[in-house]
């Protein structure tokens, strides 16, 4: 993960992945998928997608997808009093 393309607004994405097994297609099975990836079009995860479907032998059942943003503004709680402690 670089510094740079989080600067970019490059974001952590998961995707879970559910899929038709191959020699058993009454049965799903699932992937977990992880990488920086833009929001709200997900160039990365739909390029991974497509080659899914072209190369693997698993149809796709659903894609979950989640982002979280990795830098961003720091929170503060401000509490009403404070302790010392020597």
């Amino acid at each position: 993960m670089t510094l740079a393309r989080q600067l970019r607004g490059y974001r952590l994405t998961t995707a879970d992945i559910t899929y038709r097994r191959p020699d058993f297609p009454d049965f799903l099975q699932s992937y977990i998928w992880q990488e920086l990836d833009k929001a709200p079009d997900f160039p990365v995860l739909m390029k991974f997608l497509k080659f899914w479907e072209t190369n693997l032998d698993g149809e796709l059942h659903s894609v979950r997808v989640a982002c979280a943003e990795l830098i961003k503004p720091a929170e503060f709680r401000w509490i009403g009093s404070g302790l010392r402690l020597h």
